[in-house]
């Protein structure tokens, strides 16, 4: 059986810090994470805080040549996506298995573009409330990962990452449907990511406040209308799914995309509203809230720049 001996991963934001302290605590030298020098030299100095542990992982700048790996993570954002393509390329040989931990459901197309790797699993994080502010990383639970092949076959891919898994202790979900998990995913952060950089809310306001969560709700069921014209076939129960997986988040947790409002960052809208708007011409179906939500997290976005 296939065995992944070593691993690689690109983003030390929140989600990938979170997962690759797994992987460093049990793979020791065996895994690595790609950044550039500047980036290098501004961990090393003070090391990366994980829930008030220090790491110092091994690191390798993009430019340097090394032996494919069995597996590469992707954890970046989808804006940063190309030049982590780039940055990881000598990390990719033919027989690498590639997960991308991205928000959205386009990153593996782009990433089968630029390699034409067959062995690309579709996978994504839920349920992780991870917070990052600087070099800290905090949370109070990792949730899982949930992954398969678009065929959703239980190739040994598939198995090798099962392995992997259980080995440093990553909680997982073997997807039967992943096209759909997916979308699902997709549709949750539709809904509560965008509202609450609006609102600057954590999840608690959410879980207090159903006026609020109704708001989350109306901007998934755009995502669901549109699911059933290109055959995913979300439905009510998949929105009805999130609410007892959101109140058991840490209320004070925050979605990414506040955490990049907050921080001044670019937001991940164009992918979210953005690509609803976007299917929503495509398939002829109405997104009256997500238009807003896009023009609301532009303003954000657009409002720190304005000097008064």
């Amino acid at each position: 059986m296939k065995k992944i001996k070593t691993v690689s991963l690109v983003g030390l934001g929140a989600i990938g810090a979170a997962y690759g302290s797994k992987l460093h605590d049990s793979l020791k030298d065996s895994f690595q994470v790609v950044a550039d020098e500047k980036r290098i030299n501004k961990y090393q100095k003070s090391g990366i805080q994980i829930n008030n542990q220090t790491y110092h992982f091994n690191y390798i700048t993009p430019e340097t040549k090394t032996e494919p790996v069995d597996l590469l993570i992707f954890a970046v954002k989808n804006a940063e996506l190309q030049q982590a393509i780039e940055d990881a390329k000598y990390h990719v040989g033919p027989d690498t298995i590639i997960l991308s931990l991205l928000n959205g459901i386009s990153s593996e197309e782009e990433i089968y573009a630029a390699y034409n790797n067959e062995h690309i699993l579709y996978s994504m994080s839920v349920e992780i409330d991870a917070l990052r502010k600087n070099n800290e990383i905090s949370f109070t639970t990792l949730g899982r990962i949930e992954y398969g092949e678009k065929s959703n076959s239980l190739s040994e891919d598939v198995l090798a990452v099962q392995g992997l898994f259980e080995r440093v202790g990553i909680d997982y979900k073997i997807s039967d449907n992943i096209s759909h998990t997916m979308w699902w995913k997709f549709m949750i952060n539709v809904g509560v990511n965008q509202t609450s950089a609006v609102l600057k809310a954590p999840y608690g306001v959410f879980q207090l406040l159903p006026i609020a969560y109704q708001w989350v709700e109306s901007a998934m069921r755009e995502v669901v209308a549109i699911s059933e014209k290109a055959g995913i076939h979300l439905t009510e129960e998949d929105v009805k799914k999130f609410w007892p997986i959101i109140n058991n988040l840490s209320p004070k947790g925050k979605t990414s995309m506040l955490q990049d409002v907050e921080a001044g960052r670019k937001t991940e809208v164009e992918y979210f509203a953005g690509k609803v708007c976007e299917l929503g011409e495509t398939y002829q179906v109405a997104t009256p809230v997500n238009d807003q939500l896009y023009k609301m997290i532009r303003i954000i976005e657009e409002m720190d720049k304005v000097e008064l």
